[in-house]
């Protein structure tokens, strides 16, 4: 297997890496999975043993835009080769690659963090619908969600993260939600680049298709739906669009306001809600954008309030392959390895 090769070696930096964290991924070629090389890569906390395709029939190949970052070759898939060479395996596959091959390797001692959906459902007949190839959870599964949920990831066999519009829409509404200043319909207008379709051409994402125009999508019928209502307990009207931009996820968010709410309330349930997460930036009244956030592992958050109306306007922002995936499954690896959340990522 090749390995991340440094520029030189030495004695001391093989002394050195003896007491990293060894760290493996699976579909390090997707969008994703090479947001993952980058930054586990340069970890200063781990070590990346391995990165590998999606499939165990694929050609090796090395990924040029890493170069002197990482300068490995993407490898076949082999789980034999990931219990052996890993303490935690990285899964960026689809959904049911992930089901298939998550519970082999917690049932053999390896800790997981998987990016796909196939373990964000709890309930059953809800994961048999959307992601119907998850039979069960196993035990010690954990929903990646960082900032609401740090205990379990850091106990967790298995951490599913979260898929990058609940985490927007989530970071935005728990906080109300969980304070009980929300009354009502929520609605939920997302905005996506192309790269959260994954990297597998399609008509839509084709660029003829896509550059110069904005489309909704899955209407009713998006599995993310799903997940955000089981988080809030509520009903919500989630509409995704997909905008010609390589990355990225803004969500205007409209909802009701308990009668008597006013805006010091809000702000004072976010502010103590992220008192202490260094990746939630709440910009309050100055509404972020994309561009605010790319290429990071912030979400930034804000909002507007209609007091005599009882309404508000959340604006949530972040980078759908950083925070929307690779980076907040860096910040997960660093709970459960009981490590700084910061650390790799700032």
């Amino acid at each position: 297997m090749t390995l991340a090769t440094p520029l030189a070696s030495t004695a001391a930096h093989d002394t050195a890496v003896a007491g990293l964290t060894r760290v493996a991924i699976a579909g390090a070629t997707g969008f994703a999975g090479q947001e993952l090389v980058r930054i586990l890569a340069r970890h200063p906390r781990v070590r990346l043993t391995a990165a590998m395709s999606s499939a165990a029939t694929s050609t090796p190949r090395a990924l040029p835009a890493l170069a002197r970052i990482w300068d490995g070759a993407v490898v076949p898939l082999d789980i034999e080769r990931l219990v052996a060479d890993a303490d935690v395996v990285f899964l960026a596959l689809p959904e049911a690659a992930s089901a298939e091959l998550a519970p082999q390797l917690v049932e053999r001692g390896v800790k997981v963090i998987d990016l796909s959906g196939a373990f964000r459902i709890r309930d059953d007949a809800q994961r048999q619908r959307w992601y119907p190839a998850t039979p069960a959870l196993p035990a010690g599964t954990a929903y990646g969600f960082s900032e609401r949920h740090a205990q379990e990831i850091r106990e967790a066999r298995l951490v599913s993260n979260p898929g990058c519009y609940p985490t927007a829409a989530l970071m935005a509404l728990e906080p109300l939600n969980a304070a009980r200043l929300l009354r009502g319909p929520i609605v939920i207008d997302a905005k996506s680049g192309v790269s959260g379709a994954g990297n597998t051409p399609s008509e839509r994402t084709h660029f003829s298709e896509n550059h110069g125009s904005v489309a909704a999508y899955g209407v009713f019928s998006h599995r993310h739906t799903a997940e955000i209502e089981q988080e809030l307990g509520t009903t919500v009207t989630f509409v995704p669009h997909l905008v010609p931009l390589d990355r990225g996820i803004l969500e205007t968010i409209y909802a009701s306001l308990t009668p008597g709410t006013t805006e010091a309330q809000v702000t004072a349930a976010l502010q103590q809600a992220y008192a202490d997460a260094p990746f939630v930036r709440l910009t309050g009244g100055m509404l972020p954008e994309i561009k605010h956030v790319a290429h990071t592992n912030f979400c930034d958050i804000g909002w507007k309030v209609d007091a005599e109306g009882g309404r508000i306007v959340l604006v949530a922002v972040l980078d759908n392959l950083v925070k929307g995936a690779a980076g907040s499954a860096v910040q997960n690896l660093n709970l459960l390895l009981g490590l700084d959340e910061r650390t790799g990522l700032l």
